[in-house]
């Protein structure tokens, strides 16, 4: 059996999660003051930071969550999460009436944790690594008969988060390299099964910090590559933090991915810096590695004319944002 979704697939999904999410916009982005490299070429940017809890990730947990039966729903649902899927699910288990058990990293910033409690979940602290996120989460389903909402090694998530790869084939039909986070693998799978299958000639780019490149080492060596919680931990991009890509996932990066490239801290914070000057946007770290890429990589791109980097999600610290546009080097731009 197939671990790629379906067009099919997708397209029920798109129909299913309609009533919860919101269709977000592609905000053209001039870039070229900051990368004169990009000076004629257009680039977009696909603003999933507008979506209700601020992430993308609602697509993928409304799409598993909305196909619970009555009886699943009684029991409750419970994932693992830094944040963003956290308040994926709490969200989209509000919206059916089931309990949301949520474990979560001590390490999760208090602005994703604040978030997921005020949605009404609850919430229970373990440490930093993702396998000890796993492992609670299963230990409570064995004690309490919850159903599991992977955030991101699952068809129905999967399909989910293709949602927004098809938003952008049928926003912007000519576009030639479009750019996502990779972490778990399941907005890039989603997003790469989505357009490649819509539309053939455009190239999908993962992209994820070089202080967690387990993807980018995956992808190079052919099969999947775990990183130690210590070193994944260290990247600002608390929402790419994952110590490796699913199953399905990689087996979607395998199929549909050219590349994947890597960015560093410094170049994570420019391009957040950028994205606010240019769109008005609110990027949070893991959301501005797309732009990173176009800002600082694109030798390592194919060529292209037309480009969207998914900006993922929008769930930033004030205090962190403030000082990252508060920077030296902010300072000297413009």
């Amino acid at each position: 059996m197939s671990l790629l979704v379906t067009l099919a697939e997708i397209r029920a999904a798109a129909e299913r999660i309609a009533p919860v999410i919101v269709e977000t916009p592609l905000v053209r982005a001039e870039f070229s003051a900051f990368a004169p490299e990009l000076a004629g070429r257009s680039c977009w940017l696909k603003a999933e930071s507008l979506q209700p809890i601020g992430s993308f990730k609602l697509r993928g947990a409304a799409n598993r969550i909305l196909q619970l039966t009555p009886e699943q729903i009684a029991r409750g649902v419970i994932t693992y999460s830094s944040g963003n899927h956290a308040q994926g699910v709490a969200y989209a288990a509000r919206a059916v009436g089931a309990k949301a058990v949520i474990v979560m990293p001590s390490n999760a910033p208090a602005i994703k944790r604040a978030a997921t409690l005020a949605l009404g979940a609850e919430v229970v602290d373990v440490g930093v690594a993702s396998s000890e996120r796993l492992a609670k989460s299963e230990e409570l389903v064995r004690r309490h008969g919850y159903i599991t909402i992977p955030p991101y090694d699952d068809a129905d998530v999967i399909a989910g988060q293709a949602t927004c790869g098809l938003e952008i084939a049928r926003q912007l039909p000519e576009v030639d390299l479009v750019l996502a986070p990779v972490s778990g693998g399941g907005l890039l799978s989603g997003v790469s099964a989505a357009i490649r299958q819509l539309l053939p000639r455009a190239v999908v780019v993962g992209v994820e910090p070089e202080l967690a490149g387990d993807a980018a080492e995956s992808f190079l060596r052919g099969e999947i590559v775990t990183w130690p919680a210590e070193l994944t931990s260290r990247t600002l991009a608390d929402g790419l933090r994952t110590q490796s890509v699913g199953v399905r996932n990689f087996a979607h990066i395998r199929a549909f991915v050219d590349r994947i490239v890597t960015v560093t801290e410094a170049e994570i914070c420019a391009a957040m810096r950028a994205i606010v000057a240019a769109t008005r946007l609110v990027p949070e770290p893991s959301g501005a590695v797309t732009t990173a890429a176009l800002l600082f990589h694109a030798h390592e791109l194919p060529p292209f004319q037309r480009a969207v980097a998914v900006l993922s999600g929008g769930n930033v610290a004030p205090e962190l944002l403030a000082e990252t546009l508060a920077s030296p080097a902010a300072k000297g731009q413009g």
